[in-house]
């Protein structure tokens, strides 16, 4: 038997968790979080996406990174707001860019989330979930703690590596250190200062969130690989390179 508050979730698009974490503070939080999205030559899922998207959250911020195709013009289609870079300074430049806009808006809680469809829009309320239970202010989605749907195995080798480079040069465990999911407080959102523009950013948010002594947990979630989302692998192994050498000048001095 569902109780009113877990019903009144439901059909505002969130089913109720078993078990149940604070349904209507989780609802509550969900009408203050604002998602914020890097979108790059997406024109082919960016309308997906942002259709899944505004069917459980009211403010989504996309970021175009000067895309060459159509993905501004698609998402101007939708009730979002639709910031554009005037050249391509990348992934993490996007992200602090939409950051910042939203903590401008008043924003009380930030996600980030990919353009290309890999995370599903119901881990978004595990992920505030994770929060409000656990008084953490960093919510980190974690697909080898829930699911990477077929992920190959040369992907999941190189990701390994990221978390092992990352544990090294930052002194953090984690599971998975390149998911691009995840949820904050506003107090945690301001502690970020991304300026690592591509994928490098993702390992330099572990550190700014290592060394801001907040709060934050692992959730599980799941990650759908595709043909098309797979060509990310090449700017995953740049950071991983890059990783690398950062831990090199760390331990020479």
């Amino acid at each position: 038997m569902l109780t009113s508050d877990e019903k009144r979730c439901r059909s505002e698009g969130f089913p109720a968790t078993t078990p149940p974490v604070a349904p209507e503070s989780v609802c509550s939080a969900r009408k203050g979080l604002w998602v914020v999205i890097a979108a790059y030559n997406e024109e082919q899922r960016i309308g997906r996406v942002l259709k899944d998207l505004l069917q459980v959250v009211e403010n989504v911020v996309v970021v175009d990174e000067d895309s060459g195709d159509k993905t501004a013009h698609i998402a101007s289609q939708y009730p979002v707001w639709l910031l554009q870079h005037a050249c391509n300074l990348g992934q993490g430049a996007a992200l602090q860019t939409g950051i910042r806009f939203a903590l401008d808006q008043g924003a009380r809680y930030v996600a980030t989330f990919d353009a290309d469809g890999q995370h599903a829009v119901m881990d978004l309320e595990k992920m505030l979930a994770a929060l409000i239970d656990s008084a953490a202010d960093f919510a980190l989605g974690s697909r080898f703690l829930g699911r990477a749907d077929g992920i190959p195995f040369s992907r999941k080798i190189l990701l390994k590596l990221a978390v092992l480079v990352t544990k090294l040069i930052s002194g953090v465990s984690l599971s998975d250190v390149h998911n691009g999911l995840r949820v904050m407080t506003r107090r945690g959102a301001e502690q970020l200062r991304i300026t690592l523009n591509r994928m490098e950013h993702a390992s330099q948010v572990i550190e700014q969130i290592s060394a801001s002594g907040l709060r934050y947990v692992e959730v599980p979630v799941t990650v759908r690989y595709t043909a098309e989302t797979l060509r990310k692998v090449q700017r995953t192994t740049a950071a991983v390179k890059l990783g690398l050498k950062l831990l090199l000048e760390k331990t020479l001095g």
